[in-house]
């Protein structure tokens, strides 16, 4: 059966904030959660990005939730310290923690001074970063020379069950390659026929476990004021590559988004006042084969969002799941 989850985006909201949004998504019935892991935001407007592993051990310690984040080792983080940090919390929360492993964007990893690499060779990098991590957790020394270099690398504390490694994916290629090493899919809303083709193409190149989707979604009150939340908070976020993953300053993605018009932010964002239109939505991609929903509600304010989806969303969406809100 699908579960419903909350996304914890630390591109819009402060760390402290974000902690108790969490908890209360719990309180009120949301059944996990994820979040993001950027050092940058995508636009000035959403003018935050707290350090996720920090934010993880106290969502891990104060809730009883599962939890999981979108990362990018490589370069602005070693394959070695993304394995410590995942065997530790881990180790700390058995059962309760997962990272789905990407290539990542520039916006985060300029910062090393390094080359940005074309996408053919971050995918190369991350494919060794996978291995190495993977060899680490499982209490092997490793060295390795390539486009990553560690030598005679042991990580110390072992986590038992090991973190499942998943794979985000956004294209029906990415989906089909990731599928080799991945230990499940997550994926962001996309049209319906883009989304059937990705799960496909992960399913039939022999791609395991669960697959999850990200849902951006913008509700209020009024219909005016759902589309407006969403201009403001995701009008920077509706470029496909090489914009996204190579763009590098915040201010650039909100030069580039001056002329963004909310018909194009609805194409990216589920945009309505109705709820019934939300559980119409869900259902939909529940049907599609989805395992795991992460409801992201775009705007920085999450109380509303949480109290109203919990009370009359995720109850159409999980018959019998007692959600309600607290």
């Amino acid at each position: 059966m699908t579960r419903i989850g909350f996304h914890a985006s630390h591109e819009q909201i402060s760390p402290r904030q974000l902690l108790a949004d969490v908890q209360h998504a719990e309180r009120a019935g949301f059944q996990m959660a994820m979040c993001s892991d950027h050092l940058a935001p995508w636009s000035e407007r959403q003018g935050h990005s707290g350090y996720t592993w920090s934010w993880l051990g106290a969502a891990l310690a104060t809730t009883d939730l599962e939890l999981g984040c979108v990362s990018a080792p490589g370069q602005r983080y070693h394959p070695v310290v993304h394995a410590q940090r995942i065997a530790t919390l881990g180790q700390m929360f058995p059962g309760r923690f997962w990272v789905a492993l990407g290539s990542g964007q520039n916006m985060n990893e300029h910062v090393t001074g390094d080359l940005w690499p074309r996408k053919e060779v971050r995918s190369q990098r991350l494919d060794e970063c996978v291995d190495v991590i993977r060899r680490l957790l499982a209490g092997e020394t490793v060295s390795h020379d390539g486009l990553v270099r560690v030598h005679e690398a042991q990580i110390w504390e072992r986590a038992d069950p090991v973190p499942p490694l998943l794979a985000p994916a956004i294209t029906v290629e990415s989906a089909s390659r990731v599928a080799a090493w991945a230990e499940g899919l997550i994926t962001l809303n996309q049209p319906i026929e883009v989304l059937r083709d990705l799960l496909a193409a992960y399913r039939d190149a022999g791609g395991t476990g669960p697959a999850a989707l990200q849902v951006h979604l913008s509700w209020a009150r009024t219909e005016e004021e759902a589309e407006r939340i969403a201009h403001d908070q995701w009008r920077s976020n509706v470029f496909d590559e090489p914009v996204d993953s190579d763009t590098a300053q915040p201010a650039a993605f909100d030069i580039m988004s001056e002329h963004v018009g909310t018909g194009a932010v609805r194409e990216a964002v589920r945009v309505s006042a109705d709820l019934a239109q939300h559980v119409e939505w869900l259902q939909e991609y529940a049907e599609l084969g989805f395992d795991d929903l992460y409801l992201h509600f775009v705007g920085q304010e999450q109380e509303e969002f949480i109290d109203v989806f919990a009370e009359h969303v995720l109850p159409q969406v999980l018959p019998g799941s007692g959600a309600g809100a607290g």
